[in-house]
């Protein structure tokens, strides 16, 4: 009886999933209980994507067109190294004690060996890397996310993400350094180069969906339940009720 409601959920998730994903390609017009301020958030996403489009985008190709490749991944690697203190930090937070001990040995690595993170050794060693932030720390902590809100130059969160993220800026030592202009810059230069890196999936998004809003919406609340939960996120209550009804109903014949 598990095995089979375990084989189940897993059919149901990838069926929701890809459900999200193809959003665009059965829209309703159903309001989403996530989302009460959809009004402003869908004017707000039209302006962060008609800056995008007129600035950010241009900018990030430039970027991506005059910087060689080693150089553009060695920028990434030292700002997920950077990003690493705060990720140990939020281990500890969340009492993941193992996975702390793997993520200092690959920060201490990396800054040391990878020439202050440029060159990501941990990864040829085979040490993984993780990704945890304050968000998902207060949801593991139980604290809800709250409604859907579009924030604007910043794009997709809800009221906990942009708590987690003020704690986030606050951990990262960078934006500790005086005078101002330094973290700023290395601000500025960071959310080119993750832009750059975003470019491709950015084209994805544009030709998957009809509505880019709802897939938005729904992608950002998928990623973060997967890594609130450690990508065994519950499904939703709906999803559940069918299922056990379905089991119930294959049981008793």
């Amino acid at each position: 009886m598990n095995n089979a409601k375990n084989s189940h959920h897993v059919h149901l998730a990838i069926l929701l999933g890809l459900g999200l994903a193809l959003t665009g390609c059965a829209s309703t017009q159903k309001t989403d209980p996530r989302d009460p301020w959809e009004g402003w958030n869908r004017n707000v996403q039209g302006f962060n994507d008609k800056l995008d489009d007129y600035f950010m985008k241009p900018v990030a190709k430039g970027y991506q067109w005059i910087t060689p490749s080693f150089v553009d991944r060695g920028v990434t690697n030292f700002f997920s190294n950077i990003d690493d203190i705060n990720v140990v930090l939020n281990d500890l937070l969340q009492a993941k004690f193992g996975q702390s001990g793997s993520d200092t040995g690959r920060l201490l690595l990396n800054s040391t060996l990878g020439i202050g993170g440029f060159v990501d050794v941990a990864s040829m060693l085979d040490i993984p890397k993780h990704n945890e932030d304050m968000d998902q720390t207060l949801g593991s902590w139980g604290l809800p996310s709250g409604p859907y809100v579009v924030v604007p130059f910043i794009g997709p969160s809800t009221p906990r993400g942009l708590l987690g993220a003020a704690g986030d800026t606050a951990a990262n030592p960078i934006n500790w350094i005086s005078p101002a202009a330094i973290p700023y810059g290395a601000g500025a230069i960071k959310t080119i180069d993750m832009r750059a890196d975003l470019l491709s999936a950015t084209k994805i998004a544009d030709e998957a969906s009809v509505d880019r809003y709802e897939f938005i919406r729904n992608a950002y609340f998928q990623q973060r339940n997967y890594q609130v939960y450690d990508g065994n996120p519950p499904l939703p209550e709906e999803m559940e009720q069918e299922l056990d009804l379905e089991l119930d109903g294959g049981s008793s014949k």
